[in-house]
């Protein structure tokens, strides 16, 4: 039963308004913030159950009327009784969907990787579209972004792309974007007006704190070499750039967009931090993935999630059947009804799983 639920939340609710209070907690920014915003969602959960709850009392005393030998009041009681019968199907829905667990990482920032994939110079001015249509629905959300690394390509195309985005809700919401882009249209360089299809894939990672991931100094090897390619006065005069192998994972990030060597390292590091903590969050949902019957969320890179047809002016995402003739809005960053309707999926089914 529902209500069966409410306890063991009131007893967390009471832990987290104590940990408000906490002095320590309260100069840690980062954490008060967290802290703060699961009260809040766990305050808004507490309030449906007590307008639930007031409703089965409401229900119990009508049930008990009809029982009763006032035919008058019956009368009153049945019409009433069937409206609330209605709103609890209602709450409950509600309630399914406010106890399904929250990914707390879904509050958080992301660590965004985009990569060309097969087709060449094509491929990677598809990437450039990619990173371009995300910065765009960045500025969309009011989310700020900083590109950690940025490799591009004499055509005009990215090869690479790593770019952290600081937003509410940032990882909640571009977490569904992982997986392989495919695009089908003439290339720029093409004479005879072929259509040919490219790809890249896409890469969405929570940012890792400190405290998330613990790295040993003696588990890293750091290498440094010159930065090559666009970078100004820097570029092939000093060893700015860094590389850092983690050696137990084999892990290699390297950074060499900023011309001071400490801000490389710290970047790569906040990078190697999110590839450690996407690793060991993929070993924690393996089994769960397995169980579900979509490639939502699961985060695996290698499936093919969305086609952008440009002859035709559609959008498809493979994952839920779902294709939209609004191209040129999507390219330009406007996600957000791609997104509504990925999360509605994911919601059924983890309703499904409950």
């Amino acid at each position: 039963m529902l209500l069966d639920k409410r306890p063991a939340l009131e007893e967390k609710f009471k832990i987290l308004e104590g940990q408000l209070s906490d002095p320590e907690i309260m100069t840690n920014n980062r954490r008060y913030a967290k802290i703060a915003r699961e009260h809040r969602d766990l305050s808004n959960v507490l309030e449906v159950f007590d307008r639930y709850s007031s409703l089965l009392e409401n229900i119990e005393e009508d049930e008990a009327i009809l029982m009763g030998d006032d035919d008058e009041l019956k009368e009153i009681v049945k019409e009433e009784l069937d409206g609330l019968k209605d709103d609890q199907v209602k709450l409950e829905e509600e309630l399914k969907v406010l106890l399904i667990p929250k990914d707390p990482a879904d509050q958080g920032a992301a660590i965004l990787e985009i990569r060309a994939g097969t087709g060449g110079d094509e491929a990677a001015l598809f990437a450039s579209d990619l990173m371009r249509m995300y910065l765009r629905y960045a500025e969309n959300n009011a989310w700020k972004h900083e590109i950690i690394t940025l490799n591009e390509l004499g055509s005009g195309g990215t090869k690479e792309a790593i770019i952290q985005i600081n937003g509410e809700e940032a990882y909640g919401r571009l977490k569904f974007e992982s997986g392989v882009h495919r695009v089908q249209r003439i290339p720029q360089t093409e004479s005879s007006g072929r259509i040919h299809t490219s790809a890249a894939t896409v890469a969405v990672l929570p940012e890792a704190e400190e405290v998330d991931i613990e790295i040993n100094t003696s588990d890293l090897r750091i290498d440094t070499f010159r930065a090559s390619g666009a970078g100004g006065q820097h570029v092939n005069k000093t060893e700015s750039a860094i590389r850092i192998t983690h050696l137990p994972t084999g892990l290699v990030v390297s950074c060499q967009d900023e011309s001071s060597q400490h801000k490389n390292k710290d970047k790569a590091m906040k990078v190697l931090r999110a590839r450690l903590l996407a690793e060991e969050r993929d070993k924690q949902n393996s089994e769960v993935a397995a169980l579900r019957k979509t490639l939502v969320s699961t985060g695996d890179r290698s499936a093919k999630i969305r086609t952008y047809n440009y002859p035709q002016g559609r959008v498809t995402d493979h994952r839920i059947n779902l294709t939209l003739y609004r191209l040129e809005e999507i390219t330009n960053g406007d996600l957000s009804e791609l997104h509504e309707k990925l999360v509605a999926a994911e919601m059924v089914n983890r309703l499904e799983e409950i």
